[in-house]
């Protein structure tokens, strides 16, 4: 279950369980988290680059998901349609950030994130917890032949990415118990989020964060 704190972060009630962790999903209202002399970050290229942040903070490099076991760490992606996921490892205490836009999605980003975080971590993928954040909906996102081809359509459609992220978790070995998906549309959610494909170039960006404390 998602919901929204007093700080306008949306938060996973499924999560909260955990006193180790901290994660969020932040809105247009959110404090400035980019200024948290704790948070690494990447440059973001929609890859399926998946880095392993190891206690450093800062722009760590080109990737499109970030790994961290690091206590007093935190790691983020930023987005404005595109589809954040945290996984959350509770048996090692690690967790991970990704950031899926449909070519992310298409070269298996979140798939590879689960492995990044098996080798690195030896976590396996059945006690994983996957919480799949805020992004463009089915109902707004209607793309051109050659994006839908690449999700197995013909001509003009509308894609449900967070739902082909959900498909490759499932894929990947993560109970579908263990998915969480907020179901919120930032094109659709004007007063809490920030939209490219609504906004174009006058749109900001939200950081979607975990940590272990």
């Amino acid at each position: 279950m998602f919901y929204k704190d007093s700080q306008n972060i949306y938060r996973v009630g499924e999560l909260e369980r955990f006193p180790w962790l901290e994660h969020g999903f932040g809105t247009r209202q959110s404090p400035d988290l980019a200024r948290d002399h704790r948070l690494a970050t990447l440059h973001q290229v929609h890859s399926d680059i998946c880095l392993p942040a190891r206690g450093r903070a800062g722009l760590l490099g080109d990737g499109d998901a970030l790994l961290e076991s690091t206590p007093g760490h935190l790691i983020a992606v930023k987005t404005a349609d595109c589809i954040p996921i945290l996984l959350v490892d509770e048996e090692h205490r690690a967790v991970a950030t990704v950031h899926a836009g449909w070519r992310g999605t298409v070269q298996g980003i979140v798939r590879r994130a689960v492995q990044a975080m098996e080798d690195e971590f030896g976590t396996r993928p059945e006690r994983l917890h996957a919480a799949i954040g805020p992004g463009i909906g089915e109902c707004c996102y209607e793309v051109g032949p050659d994006v839908a081809a690449h999700f197995g359509a013909d001509g003009t459609c509308s894609i449900d990415l967070a739902d082909a992220d959900r498909r490759q978790l499932l894929d990947a070995g993560v109970a579908e118990g263990r998915i969480y998906v907020a179901g919120l549309c930032t094109k659709c959610g004007t007063a809490d989020f920030y939209s490219y494909r609504r906004d174009k170039e006058r749109a900001g960006r939200m950081l979607s964060f975990a940590g272990i404390k």
